[in-house]
């Protein structure tokens, strides 16, 4: 019984973050149903629903969704008044409201939360007794269940949107520096095809991450637009930081793949094989003493000293390849050199001096995560110009008679 409970225990703790945010979730929803009940009638069913759909693991998430939330239902419920108003409620004016929904949000040019959120929030607001006021009850509703849902994923998490984002820039750092070491003993030893092609695979995995700590980026700068310049600052050192990890793990990718090739044709040639061990050790060596400094704000001598050892230990590659130019396959010395340049880029990656990290703008995030793809401006310009369009055709042709 009691190892029963300490696994139990275990599966909860070891899940904390988990646990803290269905929590939250749940309580969410209940207060919503509540308040919803309590304001409106029968509107509590609604705000809960509106509420779990809503609520996301942080207040920049849950505030764009909520947004969405309220301009999906706004659309649809007008929409769906108007199909069950022409053909009563059945399956022509279910059918017609999806269809124009999803119309509308295009071309409106909605993002893909809000898209999606048109015809799903119309059905809602389509139930049986569909009238003026049954359409603005149940628009009241989601108002409700999107505030309770924004209001709640504050206490969603126990970090910051900075600590969270520490976290993730950590964790995928330390995965890219175990699986340098383990490429660093695989060489040394003498690796195989089936082994690289591990390696390759997991480097793979790592590229797949990235859209994740990007995305927890962009919610530490957003969130601190709104705080002390001191945040706004510590959010854009995150973000060079987030950018270099993201080169970092490219790279990685490449020298995985490069060592699967050597694998499928020559292999690596012996007289770099150590060369190439010591330069991935050091690589590792460097990455980790890279993510205790940014944990911790201590050792940036320390990791500044282990950086410049990893250029040395490429550089030593390099002269080495070189020297046995004359023994060693063209093949295998282009693919030596190409580990030289990757390794390279992580050295400039690890100390932030890279103009690629400050020089070079990143790309925000992508258009179909936001609520409007096209800013209303923009889009009022261009309904302008088509209004416009037939006015001057017209304008042109009569001037002809005059």
């Amino acid at each position: 019984m009691r190892k029963l409970v300490k696994r139990v225990n275990k599966l909860f703790a070891s899940r904390r973050s988990w646990v803290r945010l269905i929590i939250v979730s749940a309580i969410a929803s209940g207060v919503a149903w509540q308040i919803g009940d309590l304001l409106i009638k029968n509107g509590g069913v609604v705000a809960a629903i509106i509420c779990a759909l809503t609520i996301r693991i942080s207040l920049y998430k849950s505030i764009r969704e909520g947004f969405g939330q309220i301009v999906g239902t706004a659309i649809g419920a007008g929409v769906a008044l108007v199909c069950v108003t022409i053909f009563d409620l059945g399956v022509i004016s279910v059918a017609l409201t999806v269809l124009l929904c999803s119309v509308v949000a295009r071309a409106l040019h909605l993002g893909e939360v809000a898209s999606v959120n048109v015809p799903v929030t119309a059905l809602i607001v389509i139930g049986p007794g569909l009238s003026e006021s049954t359409a603005l009850s149940r628009l009241s509703s989601t108002l409700i269940g999107a505030s309770v849902a924004i209001a709640f994923s504050y206490f969603s998490h126990a970090k910051t949107p900075a600590g969270r984002t520490v976290d993730k820039i950590s964790s995928l750092a330390n995965k890219c520096a175990k699986l340098l070491g383990e490429m660093s003993e695989g060489v040394a030893a003498g690796f195989t095809q089936e082994q690289a092609g591990n390696w390759l695979a997991r480097a793979r995995l790592l590229v797949e991450e990235i859209p994740e700590v990007r995305s927890q980026l962009q919610e530490a700068r957003g969130y601190a637009k709104w705080l002390s310049s001191g945040v706004v600052i510590e959010a854009e050192e995150l973000y060079v930081r987030g950018v270099a990890v993201e080169h970092t793990v490219v790279q990685v990718r490449t020298i995985a793949r490069t060592l699967f090739d050597s694998a499928v044709k020559e292999g690596i040639a012996e007289e770099s094989k150590r060369e190439i061990a010591q330069m991935l050790s050091a690589a590792s060596f460097a990455i980790s003493l890279k993510v205790n400094q940014i944990r911790t704000a201590e050792g940036v001598v320390e990791s500044l000293s282990a950086t410049q050892d990893l250029r040395f230990a490429g550089a030593a590659l390099a002269y080495s390849l070189i020297d046995a130019s004359n023994k060693v396959d063209q093949n295998q010395i282009i693919r030596g050199i190409s580990l030289v340049s990757n390794i390279s880029i992580i050295a400039d990656s690890l100390d932030e001096t890279s103009p690629a990290l400050l020089d070079v703008v990143t790309p925000g995030e992508p258009s179909f995560n936001q609520i409007l793809k096209v800013l209303p401006k923009e889009q009022g310009a261009r309904f302008g110009l088509r209004l416009t369009k037939p006015l001057v055709w017209v304008k042109a042709r009569f001037r002809n008679y005059f």
